[in-house]
């Protein structure tokens, strides 16, 4: 944008920042243009964009409703700045995930299942003599049109006696019901059944079979007097003396219990482990299709609204693009022509703007936990596009992520668009080529955590070419280098006839003691062939019943009763050796505050040892584990180690302060009393990576340790940080870091999803630098991958496609980066050459 028409435009002016890490900056923004918020990981762009820019919007527009509808809604932080002026009401497009909810889908949040159910109900074929039925009758979320067989999940859980009595050689004292929980409440029910007059000291098979079903399956819950430790014979004795029993006791039935534990547990472990004797099977009335039979009957276009909802968008355009010019006659409809051309128009334009964005693999039906956090932005941004604001703040947190460069320029058409319709575009990212796209940009830094938080430069993309300061700067205009010479493969691991998702019988091939890069547009199939079929395969090849994951993160398996069908397949490893296979994805390494990267890392147990072999707490006979915030003796009892409380405020939200008692610091004080080189406890976990590296210099394990994390691009984070405010790249990173200290160990395969998301190239090449250690250690590295430095770098390429979901599933191209470069029919090919500027 020329230069006059940015002088003309308003501004966002902001005085004072100091959120997070930001210096008490000042900074003007241009509205009404793109401006991309960018600098290394940890630098406090997202501070400045999000924590400041945004939280302010919204706390300014929180302002305007009722104090009840307002603790209704996530708040932000209100953030620490002395003044904006100029600025607009803000929407924030995040790197999120949908929550656990398999009813929220693709169809939900797009609005377009609202359509689809209209359409059904208005201008559906019904069967003769059939009743209309009205639009929530298509719903499975609402009992007018669920299956009251399954309620409208689509499956259903039940139990087998096999899986509840593995070992029917047992007894019941043997534990040969091991559904039924450890500890005393198996115990408990072992007993009621001895008060009730069944034998638990045969084996389980010779129990006559009606009392085997009645054991596992009864709903009556009868009750009986317990006596602890005694046999039946002697219960029945005691019973008739009229003794008084210990307790009177309910019995449950195996299948019961299950069903109980998984409906109302908290504990997502008490329900993990009932979900393992129970089958997760398709429902027999609906036939998965959770819609009651009155409602699958009524058919558009041949097909029931299920059937139309698990077609893929570019199908479902193609479908409707047709009723959009019929004018007198509807041949799919007995009702009127105007309302199906009427919602096909509506329809249309959600689905181009969708397919425009490269999700026109995805399906309706497709729930929200199984889209990427790339995926869901762009759905969201395409909600955005259609909803046509004007004079609106958008800001997007890394919309790029995860994306093929061919899917970014769909991505920066749709920015563009938003834009054109007369809004501000803020958007914090990495990718070169939406920097380069930008009308402005300000870079963040120069360097992560304490040295970062100053703007390096605030202004148009060619300026930033000369700022010295200026990290992205360098990296914004050069060209990448093509690797020319790779390492020779050491054998090789053959997958034949695969088959999973949109792969139908794929035959593919890994290197081994390779760096290996599998590449390809958004929905082409690799993360099925990578992080499925060859990690499921590998992993039945090495005998290990589960793979190897570092995260302590609740599984939300339990909340996804989707069908999770394993890959078929063989696999064949050639010459070389396979001994371990780690995984190393993007789950959170940890489900509250109270998990940190100093415990996760294991940094914590060394830290705290150093702290308990000090003279005063040798003295005052403090053990390590008291050096914890997380228990009794050690913790501030006034906040029980969270560090803050929490204050009721009537019609208002509740708010967090520091804990009055220990200041925010989480311990009692005789326990921050305590020092070690003059910090105590707390100050220590306040300290950064860098920081503690320096602290514990003279500490070899330690420091050996901190610089492994250091290495890959996280020495701005705090030993304290807590696990929940972690991102996905950052979670890996850190995983990856207890792996490259475990060196010493070869013919390991890593597996590594998408490593580069959310990382400036900076800090890609730190990551390079440390994965090809890995390497030359005498491992196998496989990253799925859409980084072009990183192809460029790899040792060999696997590029999937050509298209998206059905359009792909093949094997395009592979080979060496100088190999793969010249391949026409390739995509990344395209825009490899284009990075390299070879036409």
């Amino acid at each position: 944008m020329k230069k006059e028409t940015l002088d003309a435009g308003k501004y966002v002016i902001v005085k004072g920042a100091r959120t997070h890490n930001l210096k008490n900056i000042d900074i003007r923004i241009p509205r009404n243009v793109m401006v991309v918020f960018t600098g290394v990981s940890g630098s406090g762009k997202s501070s400045l964009a999000f924590g400041t820019l945004y939280a302010e919007a919204q706390r300014r527009y929180l302002e305007s409703i009722s104090p009840y509808a307002r603790r209704l809604i996530n708040q932000m932080a209100v953030p620490q700045v002395e003044q904006i002026d100029g600025l607009p009401p803000a929407i924030a497009l995040q790197q999120n995930r949908g929550g656990g909810n398999i009813r929220s889908s693709v169809g939900s949040l797009t609005t377009l299942s609202s359509l689809l159910r209209l359409l059904y109900s208005r201008g559906g074929d019904y069967p003769e003599g059939q009743q209309i039925i009205y639009a929530d009758g298509f719903s499975s979320n609402n009992p007018a049109g669920a299956c009251p067989y399954c309620q409208g999940i689509g499956r259903i859980f039940d139990v087998s006696e096999k899986l509840m009595v593995p070992d029917d050689s047992l007894t019941i004292r043997e534990k040969a019901i091991a559904a039924w929980p450890n500890g005393w409440n198996g115990k408990n029910q072992r007993e009621i059944l001895t008060s009730l007059g069944y034998d638990v000291d045969v084996p389980w098979k010779e129990l006559p079979e009606e009392t085997r079903r009645w054991i596992l399956y009864t709903d009556d819950q009868p009750e009986a007097p317990v006596y602890r430790n005694m046999d039946r014979f002697q219960v029945k004795e005691a019973i008739a003396k009229n003794l008084r029993p210990n307790y009177v006791g309910t019995f449950t039935s195996v299948k019961r219990h299950l069903l109980h534990t998984l409906k109302n547990s908290p504990s997502a472990a008490m329900k993990k482990r009932a979900e393992a004797f129970m089958m997760n099977t398709e429902c027999p009335k609906c036939n998965g299709k959770k819609l009651k039979s009155e409602s699958l009957s009524v058919t558009f276009d041949g097909l029931d609204i299920v059937e139309m909802s698990r077609l893929s968008i570019k199908k479902l355009n193609a479908i409707f693009l047709k009723y959009t010019k019929v004018e007198d006659s509807n041949p799919a409809s007995r009702n009127d022509d105007t309302v199906v051309r009427r919602i096909a128009e509506d329809v249309i334009s959600r689905l181009e703007i969708i397919i425009d964005l490269g999700l026109g693999h995805l399906t309706l039906e497709r729930s929200t936990p199984t889209l990427s956090a790339g995926e869901l932005q762009r759905i969201r941004l395409a909600t955005q596009v259609r909803s046509n604001l004007f004079g609106v703040t958008y800001v997007l947190d890394e919309p790029s992520a995860g994306l093929h460069p061919s899917d970014t320029q769909a991505l920066l058409r749709a920015l563009d668009r938003l834009k054109s319709a007369g809004n501000s575009v803020f958007v914090v990212e990495h990718e070169v080529d939406v920097i380069r796209h930008a009308q402005w940009i300000v870079d963040v830094g120069p360097l992560a955590g304490e040295q970062g938080g100053n703007i390096v430069y605030s202004g148009l993309p060619d300026g930033i070419r000369n700022v010295e300061a200026s990290v992205t700067g360098k990296y914004l205009y050069r060209e990448s280098a093509l690797k020319q010479e790779t390492r020779a493969p050491r054998g090789w691991i053959k997958l034949s006839n695969i088959k999973k998702n949109n792969l139908t019988g794929l035959n593919a091939q890994f290197p081994l003691g390779v760096f290996v890069s599998v590449t390809g547009v958004s929905g082409s199939g690799k993360s099925t062939l990578v992080s499925h079929a060859l990690t499921q395969l590998v992993s039945d090849f090495l005998g290990t019943s589960s793979i190897k994951d570092d995260s302590e993160a609740e599984s939300d398996d339990l909340l996804n009763t989707e069908p999770t069908d394993s890959a078929s397949g063989q696999l064949e490893v050639i010459d070389g050796k396979v001994s371990r296979l780690i995984i190393v994805d993007q789950k959170p390494i940890g489900r509250t505050p109270r998990s940190n990267l100093a415990t996760y890392t294991g940094l914590f147990d060394h830290i705290r040892s150093l702290f308990a072999n000090t003279a005063v707490a040798k003295q005052k006979k403090y053990p390590a584990a008291q050096f914890s915030f997380n228990v009794p003796g050690g913790r501030c009892e006034n906040c029980k180690g969270e560090g803050s409380v929490m204050v009721e405020m009537l019609f208002l939200p509740s708010v967090y302060s520091p804990c009055p008692v220990c200041n925010g610091l989480r311990y009692r004080q005789e326990i921050l009393d305590i020092k070690y080189n003059r910090k105590n406890i707390a100050q220590v976990l306040s300290m950064t990576v860098d920081e503690a590296f320096n602290f514990f210099s003279d500490i070899s394990t330690l420091s050996s340790s901190l610089d492994t994390i250091r290495k890959v691009g996280l020495g701005y984070l705090r030993l304290g940080q807590p696990a929940t405010e972690l991102s996905g790249g950052e979670a890996q990173r850190l995983k990856l870091s207890t792996e490259l200290q475990r060196v010493g160990k070869r013919d390991t395969l890593y597996v590594l999803d998408e490593p580069t998301t959310g990382l400036h190239p900076a800090d890609v090449e730190k990551l390079l630098l440390q994965l090809n250690k890995l390497v030359d250690a005498g491992n196998t590295v496989i990253s799925i991958e859409h980084d072009m430095e990183v192809l460029a770098q790899s040792d060999w390429i696997i590029d999937i496609g050509p298209g998206a979901g059905p359009d792909g599933g093949k094997i395009v191209a592979e080979g060496k980066p100088t190999e793969i470069i010249d391949v026409e029919d390739s995509i990344t090919s395209y825009y490899m050459r284009k990075s390299l500027d070879i036409s």
